[in-house]
């Protein structure tokens, strides 16, 4: 769709010129990410992969708003994340930006509804509407028979469909995953690419995957590649 005058609508996150730079030690300096330039349109799905130490979870912390690059920009719906403050950056988190860990980050001693309400805590609304919301957030990830259970009592494919709920709850623009697959098996790992896709549809939310795993990167509209913190190829399917 188009924007005025048939301009094409600006994309939901830029990166522009990006570095990070990691001072180790008095001498030492890791540079990370050594000028990433890239953008992701709303609605689109995106592959970042690349070996270990490439850059790319520097580059997730980057996107996700949960660091600032040492130059460059990262612009989030047309505003650069260096020129927002703690609270502004931690309001951008929690409402427009949605995170699947490799691990799931689950707090293990809570429930499964109470895992997904976590991010509907310093939003508006009652308890009750916050567990009305979360509870259908788990059922649309095929959890509703599982509401209650605690992590530790869950299989790990399960855990990461609640890590899914819990990322989608807020009905974020944008929602980053970390290796979704890593800690699953093969079919497994299908299972929670194919979820993450059908809500990525079904909600026209952006879906940027960080991935090792070429099969899981070769389902994505675009494939991004990361070496030595830079990108080597751009490849569209």
């Amino acid at each position: 769709m188009s924007g005025p005058a048939g301009r094409a609508p600006a994309p939901l996150l830029t990166a522009e010129e990006v570095t990070r730079v990691y001072t180790l030690g008095r001498d030492n300096q890791v540079h990370a990410l050594r000028g990433v330039s890239f953008a992701v349109d709303r609605g689109e799905h995106v592959a970042i992969v690349g070996s270990s130490g490439s850059g790319k979870s520097t580059l997730l912390n980057l996107l996700g708003a949960l660091d600032r690059p040492t130059s460059g920009h990262v612009r989030y719906d047309g505003r650069d994340v260096r020129d927002m403050d703690d609270a502004e950056l931690a309001q951008l988190r929690n409402g427009s930006i949605g995170f699947v860990f490799q691990s799931f980050q689950l707090l293990p001693r809570i429930t499964a509804l109470d895992n997904v309400i976590l991010p509907l805590v310093y939003r508006p609304g009652s308890p009750r509407e916050r567990r009305e919301r979360a509870r259908t957030a788990l059922e649309q990830v095929g959890l509703d028979d599982r509401v209650t259970h605690r992590p530790g009592e869950l299989s790990g494919g399960q855990q990461q469909r609640v890590a899914i709920a819990r990322a989608l709850v807020t009905e974020p623009a944008l929602l980053l995953a970390d290796e979704p697959t890593g800690n699953l098996d093969t079919r497994t790992g299908e299972e929670i690419m194919v979820l993450l896709e059908e809500l990525h549809r079904e909600r026209a939310t952006a879906l940027v995957v960080i991935t090792h795993d070429e099969e899981v990167a070769a389902r994505a509209k675009r494939r991004i590649e990361l070496r030595d913190g830079l990108i080597v190829t751009e490849t569209a399917a």
